[in-house]
């Protein structure tokens, strides 16, 4: 594990393929259904059926990627091999998905999404390990993963923006724009990083322990069974209103334009909230860090039906979209920086470094939550007869709102209670370190 502290430029470099590798996730998660019904004309119901049918096997991809990645050995490191190898996969994943030739079918559309989402899989989990791995420093982490994750909410932005600043309209235009600036600046960014910054290999003093005694080890690690429970619960939590907002802006405030500034809002929030999470972190802990941001945005977003019929609501509005902003901020930062702590738990129990396959299950734990939410939301819905197309009652309008504000502000709140007293902190870290350089 290094000690050293990274220099500025180093982290900087560290952390820049994070903005491009986050722009992508508009064009995959908003544009992609449209842009395979519309213009390549295929039935709605089987490009479900394919990115449900591809997405199934992440179940096995995401563990399977995190545990090779831990056993890897070479001369350029553990993580860089996957990195190197994953990023043209990946690319080549994107152009066939957003540039496909006429009368492309639901094989093609199955091949280059599994190309994208799983060669994304096999760069973004060593990418997380390895920024684990860079220092063994409790503040240094948080510096490393407020800059990288910063980098991720400033690409999601950019990747608002980028196509309303160029004129472009249409979701078409959207996905190549989209894509291609993906491409355009991961792949210097990306082997920048991995040219100029180190890639720490362990000292092996016994053989990596087989698949079930790791498993064993891994679910035998409470502050880790602590930390998936709330990144599950802050999943679910964050998936609800990321479901329902266009809905809620067209049927509750019948202002469906107004959606796209506010969202704007939200992300420059938690763009701008960076520097402060770092800070406070320092100062009081990570864990009481983030347990702070998730009660603020807890409370924030219950004020939701409160301003609905409110003069003014869009500033109210932008108000909430401010604190609930600042608050993505905290999530994207500062869990992953825990995470980092939470392996050194494992490394004092195994000798082993395991990174990979805890950010394996970390990453399954946010996509389990993210893809509950949409299959609890509008079933409920669809129960109380709510309706798109309007005319719905008071019941089924307050059934809505219960799930889009209500349901994820108590979420937030566990989220902050399950934090509140979370067992690692920097006094516990520094014996984690020393007893692991006790055992090497």
């Amino acid at each position: 594990m290094a000690t050293e502290p990274l220099t500025r430029i180093t982290r900087l470099i560290y952390a820049a393929p994070a903005l491009p590798l986050a722009m992508l996730g508009l064009p995959l998660l908003v544009i992609l259904p449209d842009f395979w019904a519309g213009p390549m004309h295929m039935n709605l119901a089987v490009v479900g059926f394919v990115l449900t049918s591809v997405r199934i096997f992440d179940v096995i991809v995401d563990p399977t990627i995190g545990r090779l990645s831990d056993l890897s050995h070479s001369r350029f490191g553990r993580r860089k091999p996957f990195m190197a190898v994953a990023m043209p996969v990946a690319a080549v994943g994107a152009i066939g998905l957003f540039f496909p030739p006429p009368g492309a079918g639901a094989a093609w559309l199955f091949v280059f999404y599994a190309l994208v989402t799983w060669g994304w899989t096999a760069l973004s989990l060593p990418y997380w390990a390895w920024g684990a791995e860079l220092s063994d420093e409790y503040t240094e982490r948080q510096r490393i993963t407020s800059l990288r994750e910063g980098g991720t909410i400033l690409g999601i932005l950019i990747s608002a923006i980028a196509p309303v600043a160029l004129g472009i309209t249409s979701h078409v235009g959207q996905a190549h724009l989209l894509s291609l600036l993906t491409i355009g600046l991961a792949t210097p960014f990306v082997f920048l990083a991995l040219v100029r910054v180190r890639d720490p290999l362990p000292v092996r003093r016994s053989p990596p322990a087989g698949l079930k005694p790791t498993l064993q080890l891994v679910a035998s690690n409470r502050p880790f069974r602590r930390l998936i429970l709330a990144w599950a619960v802050n999943g679910l939590a964050n998936g609800l209103p990321a479901a329902l907002i266009l809905i809620v802006f067209d049927q509750i405030l019948h202002m469906p334009k107004a959606s796209g500034p506010l969202l704007l809002v939200y992300f420059t929030a938690g763009v701008v909230s960076v520097p402060f999470w770092l800070k406070l972190s320092t100062r009081i802990g990570k864990h009481q860090t983030w347990a702070a941001a998730m009660a603020m945005s807890g409370v924030a977003f219950a004020f939701v039906p409160a301003i609905l019929h409110a003069p003014h609501v869009l500033i109210l509005f932008g108000i909430i979209s401010i604190f609930t902003g600042a608050g993505l901020g905290a999530d994207f930062t500062i869990p992953p920086a825990i995470q980092a702590d939470v392996v050194d738990v494992d490394e004092a129990a195994s000798g082993e470094q395991r990174a990979g396959i805890y950010f394996a299950a970390a990453t399954m734990a946010q996509k389990a939550g993210n893809a509950l939410a949409p299959g609890l939301a509008f079933p409920l819905l669809g129960l109380v007869g709510f309706s798109t197309h309007g005319g719905n009652n008071a019941l089924q309008d307050g059934v809505l709102l219960a799930l889009y504000c209500g349901i994820p502000s108590a979420l937030k709140l566990a989220v902050a209670v399950i934090m509140r007293r979370f067992p690692i902190d920097r006094a516990v870290q520094h014996e984690l370190r020393a007893a692991i350089a006790a055992r090497a």
